[in-house]
């Protein structure tokens, strides 16, 4: 049955056209039922989820859930539980979902592919007999609330042979008081049903929870505009909008990046509780900026966890001077009341600091689960019944995000716990936004524990491969081997390169061996030289699970203990790695090179290989050293290694930056895992003479692939970064008469390679590193979006650059193999996404925030097995001042490898050291002493040892770090204590046991 519908839209010149959509009905169109006997039902081979014996309860007895669009929306974290299943989506829900909230659509999408979870789509928009009209005076909401009671009204006839009975679940009083004919709940009486589990009440949420008391004068945050006053504010220039970031050491300073009003983009500092306004990390808001004259000059207060010390408070309110003149004064917490916005045209020759605003509105809100636990103090200042829904506050592992009110059955057994939470709203009159309890997830402090928080804090996808996606791994298993005919040699598709003397140079302990490496001398003197890529594409075709799990990870998440793989095992440690001695399928990328390096010629094609020898960096560095050696692949390695010292030279001439940031490797124990050593990573020239072929290769195809696909190639750029990012750097080093030239990544490169202090060796580097800090993000982008001038790579000193060498690793290199393989095939087909900019695009955002992600995941796990090595540990070390804050400064200890804050203030009394503006340095009050960027200092580093759930350092992992030298009075160790330290001696285990498992990457220049 075919209907049409005609509306009216006003066009984007202002035309006004009728548009004619046809709705096709249908008879079809089945229930879900596994054992329906209906003749449409048992006619039909499509997949039918759900059980005929569905959960059984008292007032429905058997039965399936159909829950409306808002159920869905506010408890999405309920059906998400495995025990919540034989659930009907209706079609109109899903469609309402996707207008409505896009990460609820696709949750629900996720439950739905579970085939274990017993979810069936309900075409009820398309089905005779349930589709309705809206009626002419009837709002769309209730034009849907209808025809969700109508489909419900169907299934209730139509199950009624089976004894089953559909439930719609609404929290809508107007939809339950009409759906009067058929069984409908709301979500807490169907949770009754589910009485083995007490946790599901606490996962509802709560709602109208404040925290004001009597006396409390505060009278709540500022409303927030409209979104028709937002945009208008910001169309009128009167407005920014941006992503609020929240200081990592000061949870009440945030920024956010803007165009500001005269077309420059600068970041916007928003400080304090009251200026962010019920904005969280990551969301995007709408910031009015304040007057010059209220601009702020000093650095961020590296403030304490939230409750571990005196909060700053929020109440105090606007004085008057002795004209009775509002003035805009700070509050305690750094923020500015509503008072004025002082106008005086007079304050604006007063010397200015950073933009400075405060958040009117919410753009797009960003809210995620956060892995949160107890408040410490909790159990010591409330009185109640056991197990009775009880008010607590929780604090998120993240220490940017507020504190967070919950309401729960469980606050006894959840203490010292880590446990997940979700939020449902900050209303205005609430110091605090308002959550739900989502799931436990162990102790704190046990390792697996700390992990998974790691994994779940960073949006890493850990879980197992689906049998989907194990599906579409090759039927032979680990018993591939290749062939001839099906790989396309024998057709001259692939080439077969399995005679060159090819070896592949990783560190230890590598099984995803993504590339290979050979050089051979041709009768003109020049070299043949390949770099072979691991043929992943062979094995994962576009729109399968698999491509689509791929893309989803996006990367590998390389942590200190084991490797998140983007891969299922089978191909990324085994079918595509390229280890020796075995034929391997590689992607090939060949030139002809003369003796000072250039590129003669190039190549591309598929090939197979077999690789000589899988080597470590150690293995190959120990081959060029060795005189000794002159077998083939020592002879190929020394002429690699030749002519990247030329192409690297080529590369420092042309800009390219040396930066550098604190590598650390763990020595773990065989049984245990528990980090027993921790030591600096050497670099060796043959980690150089990898890195200068896979940039090599990088470059090459992404020029290829550009130059075939100019709207529609994969490519990643660096943004030469904002010049006051280095004005805090500028100003430590000015003293030292050393100046950055930022000008050009050359000018920067050739002053860092001048920035050095002779008595100081690790100086240069100390420098490198802070320089590093300033850079902005690399990004993945399709170049259909940028001008060709802004595909440029700061840091390579490069116009064009691409990632193609680690396809088993990241999913950014699989898109280009697939470019790269219709560029130079063609006969070789490819997916419509190759040419869609607009999908390309989307993507490149998910590969950027999964990529960023991955980092910051390793960092973390550093951090983590950082804090089980210093366990029981008292160590004195040496380090340097990398960050000056009002009230602490930022130690880098080189030998290890960490950084911590050296807190100047404690528990609220006057700071020791006073910063000095002019200097960005702390002095002490008489003078003596003074603390700036790049000073030496020894401190004592340990981590709080406090019972787990003391307090909340405790429960964050803090290390903890202790001034000896300068001696501050006051803030420096004595030498009793300092006695008293070095008389405890760590337990030493036995060196037999301990073996190198991982180590953590690098953040080299190829990865920026």
């Amino acid at each position: 049955m075919l209907r049409n519908k005609s509306f009216v839209k006003r066009t984007r010149k202002g035309n006004i056209v009728r548009t004619v959509k046809e709705h096709y009905l249908r008879d079809d169109i089945i229930c879900g039922t596994s054992s329906c006997v209906h003749p449409v039902c048992n006619a039909s081979t499509q997949p039918k989820p759900l059980s005929p014996s569905p959960r059984d309860s008292i007032k429905w007895k058997r039965h399936y859930v159909v829950p409306d669009t808002n159920a869905l929306v506010n408890h999405i974290d309920i059906f998400e539980r495995p025990i919540i299943n034989n659930v009907v989506v209706l079609s109109t829900v899903l469609d309402e979902l996707r207008g409505l909230s896009m990460p609820t659509y696709t949750r629900v999408r996720a439950i739905l592919r579970d085939e274990e979870r017993a979810w069936f789509v309900f075409s009820n928009e398309h089905h005779r007999e349930t589709f309705i009209e809206r009626n002419a005076d009837e709002s769309p909401n209730d034009r849907n609330d209808r025809a969700i009671r109508t489909a419900v009204v169907w299934l209730t006839k139509h199950l009624k042979p089976l004894e089953i009975t559909p439930v719609m679940v609404t929290n809508d009083e107007d939809n339950l008081r009409k759906a009067s004919d058929v069984a409908a709940c709301r979500m807490d009486e169907l949770l009754g049903v589910y009485s083995e589990h007490p946790e599901l009440p606490d996962m509802m949420g709560s709602v109208n929870i404040t925290d004001r008391k009597s006396d409390d004068v505060w009278t709540g945050y500022d409303e927030h505009l409209s979104p028709v006053q937002v945009q208008a504010g910001l169309k009128g220039g009167l407005l920014v909008q941006g992503t609020l970031q929240i200081a990592p050491y000061n949870y009440l300073e945030g920024s956010v990046y803007a165009t500001l009003p005269d077309g420059t983009e600068q970041r916007v500092l928003v400080v304090g509780r009251n200026d962010m306004n019920r904005a969280v990390q990551g969301d995007k808001v709408a910031v009015q900026i304040w007057p010059k004259a209220q601009w702020r000059n000093a650095p961020s207060t590296a403030l304490v966890d939230e409750d571990e010390d005196k909060v700053p408070s929020v109440t105090e309110e606007p004085k008057k001077d002795d004209g009775g003149s509002a003035k805009r004064v700070r509050r305690a917490d750094g923020s500015a009341t509503k008072a004025d916005k002082l106008d005086d045209p007079a304050a604006l020759d007063t010397k200015l600091g950073e933009p400075t605003g405060h958040v009117v509105g919410i753009i797009r809100r960003n809210w995620r689960s956060y892995c949160a636990f107890l408040d410490p103090n909790f159990t010591t200042r409330n009185a109640r019944a056991s197990n009775a829904p009880t008010t607590v506050s929780v604090l998120a592992m993240d220490r940017r995000i507020p504190k967070i009110k919950i309401r729960t059955r469980q606050a006894d057994s959840l203490a010292g716990q880590r446990f997940v939470v979700a939020l449902d709203s900050w209303p205005r009159e609430s110091r605090y936004p308002l959550g739900h309890f989502v799931r436990a997830l162990g102790s704190a402090g046990d390792k697996a524990t700390e992990t998974e928080v790691l994994l779940l804090e960073h949006d890493v996808p850990f879980q197992p491969f689906t049998q989907r996606v194990r599906e579409d791994l090759p039927a032979e298993g680990a018993a591939w081997t290749f062939d001839a005919e099906r790989d396309q040699v024998v057709s001259g598709k692939r080439h077969d390169l399995r005679s060159l003397d090819v070896c592949s140079i990783d560190p230890p302990g590598c099984t995803d061996i993504d590339d290979a490496l050979h050089a051979t001398r041709l009768p003109n003197g020049n070299f043949q030289v390949g770099v072979h890529i691991a043929d992943v594409t062979n094995f994962v075709k576009p729109k399968t699970a698999m491509d689509t799990e791929a893309a989803y990870r996006s990367t590998t998440v390389y942590l200190v203990d084991r490797r998140i793989d983007m891969l299922p095992e089978l191909l990324g440690t085994n079918l595509c790695s390229l280890m020796s001695n075995v034929d391997r399928l590689a992607f090939s990328c060949m030139w002809e090179l003369d003796n000072d390096a250039n590129i003669v010629s190039a190549q591309f094609h598929k090939s197979v290989i077999h690789s000589k020898a899988s080597l470590t960096y150690d293995q190959a560095q120990a081959r060029i050293d060795d005189s000794a050696q002159h077998d083939t692949i020592t002879t190929s390695i020394r002429d690699l290694n030749m002519l990247a010292k030329k192409l690297r030279a080529r590369r420092m001439e042309a800009g390219a930056l040396t930066l550098s940031s604190p590598e650390v490797r763990f020595r773990l124990e065989n049984d245990s895992q528990d980090p027993v050593d921790v030591e600096l990573k050497a670099l060796k020239e043959t980690n150089a003479l990898v890195e200068e072929f896979m940039l090599l290769a990088n470059i090459s195809v992404a020029r290829k692939i550009y130059e075939h696909f100019p709207d529609a190639a994969m490519l990643r750029r660096h943004p030469e970064p904002l010049a006051q990012s280095f004005d805090s750097l500028q100003q430590a080093l000015k003293p030292l008469n050393i100046q950055l030239e930022t000008g050009s990544s050359l000018a920067l490169a050739q002053s860092l390679d001048r920035a050095v202090l002779p008595d100081d060796p690790y100086f240069n580097n100390l420098v490198r590193i802070l320089t590093t800090r300033c850079m902005m993000q690399a990004q993945y982008f399709c170049s259909g979006t940028l001008t060709p001038d802004e595909f440029r790579h700061y840091g390579l000193a490069t116009e064009i650059y691409t990632h193609f060498t680690s396809p088993i690793r990241r999913y950014a290199d699989v898109m280009v193999h697939r470019l790269l393989h219709a560029a130079v095939d063609r006969d070789a087909g490819y997916a419509s996404e190759l040419t869609n900019k607009v999908a390309m695009a989307e993507q490149s955002d998910v590969l950027n925030h999964r990529h960023r992600m991955a980092q910051q995941a390793g960092r973390a796990s550093v951090e983590l097995y950082t804090s089980l090595f210093f366990k029981g540990k008292t160590v004195d070390e040496e380090g340097y001042v990398t960050q000056v804050l009002q009230n602490g400064f930022s130690v880098l200890i080189p030998s290890y490898g960490v950084e911590g804050i050296v807190y100047t203030t404690s528990k609220g009394d006057t700071p020791v050291l006073e910063y000095d503006k002019a200097a960005h340095s702390l002095v002490s009050s008489d003078a003596s002493v003074s603390i700036g960027l790049f000073q030496h200092v020894r401190v004592v580093l340990q981590v709080d040892d406090s019972p787990v759930s003391a307090n909340v350092g405790s429960m964050r992992r803090k290390l903890l770090l202790q001034l000896v030298e300068p001696h501050v009075p006051g803030l420096s160790l004595t030498e009793t204590e300092l006695s008293a330290i070095r008389a405890t001696k760590p337990t030493q285990r036995s060196e037999a046991q301990i073996i190198e498992l991982v180590t953590t990457h690098p953040e080299q220049v190829q990865s920026i």
